[in-house]
């Protein structure tokens, strides 16, 4: 048990703990995929045994964004494509805190690119649920990251003349330790990879194929779908990043053939997270930062103390 006595608390979770009081109904557009990642990460958080008091859900901007309003947890909705800086440096301050970070396609493959890779890299300990609708969804229509070569839109209404980008092979090539792509028609399978992605140790990455039935038609509702697990066609080794990075092509390169497929790609048990790794080098105060502010009696460092001491 941490100072924070919600921490590590033994007792049983139901899912309907994660819905809120104040605005327990989503506003999504009817039909949206976006219902179903809510869906999963609420069954998900009873399986793998944390309470809202143990959970951080931090959010970009857009249709995604609203996840963290409509689920009961700590909350803390970011600016655009900036969820996980902010989810990390949580995690650092507060190791014992579950931390999830949500994004739509945008804001994780677009605006926030540049954090998506290095969080990758650095294999911080968290949860990242990218909902992948191949759509700016709540600016009404623009063409995004993933959207397919030639896709009209308001931003390019002769066709995008850029090829989509892979999210599975960048976030293999980037460093994460735990990469998946679920659909919201496929319910049963998105809850096991949400909560699979949750008691990873490391970045978990979840690329979740999300329909948007207002702005991209074009996506329909990514049906049939195929799980790689289940399918004799798809014998690879999740473990091998070899054998991964062709399976990432073809579900990737398939996708925009009509072909959906889901399931685990790659997974990657023993390499140490970010955390794990300054702990261990002695980087990080035995004690967590955030509980200092529960510690009447704990003394705080700043780092430019110790710089001034270095050169004075």
């Amino acid at each position: 048990m941490t100072a924070f006595s919600a921490i590590e608390e033994d007792r049983e979770i139901e899912s309907e703990e994660f819905t809120p009081g104040v605005e327990p109904q989503p506003t999504w557009c009817p039909g949206c995929g976006d219902f179903a990642v809510l869906k999963a990460l609420k069954a998900a958080m009873p399986e793998v045994g944390r309470t809202p008091e143990e959970t951080l859900l931090v959010t970009g901007i857009g249709c995604s964004g609203k996840l963290s309003s409509y689920f009961e947890s700590y909350g803390f909705h970011a600016i655009h494509g900036r969820s996980l800086p902010v989810a990390r440096a949580a995690k650092l301050a507060n190791p014992g805190l579950e931390v999830i970070a949500a994004g739509g396609d945008g804001d994780g493959y677009g605006i926030g690119g540049n954090h998506f890779m290095h969080t990758a890299r650095e294999n911080h300990d968290m949860t990242y649920i990218v909902f992948n609708n191949e759509i700016f969804g709540l600016t009404k229509g623009q063409t995004s990251p993933t959207s397919p070569k030639g896709h009209k839109s308001k931003t390019q209404p002769h066709g995008s003349a850029k090829d989509p980008v892979r999210p599975l092979s960048l976030s293999l090539a980037s460093g994460a330790s735990y990469i998946a792509r679920t659909a919201a028609v496929n319910p049963r399978q998105a809850q096991e990879i949400v909560a699979e992605a949750i008691e990873h140790d490391g970045f978990a990455h979840v690329d979740f194929l999300t329909q948007c039935p207002t702005w991209n038609k074009d996506a329909k509702e990514y049906v049939p779908y195929t799980d790689v697990q289940d399918d004799d066609e798809f014998d690879f080794d999740i473990t091998d990043r070899q054998e991964a990075a062709q399976a990432m092509y073809d579900a990737e390169s398939r996708l925009y053939e009509g072909e959906v497929l889901t399931g685990r790609f790659y997974h990657d048990e023993n390499r140490l997270s970010y955390g794990a790794e300054k702990r261990a080098k002695g980087d990080v105060p035995e004690q967590p930062l955030a509980e200092r502010y529960f510690d009447d009696d704990a003394e705080w460092e700043r780092t430019a103390d110790e710089l001034i001491e270095r050169h004075t």
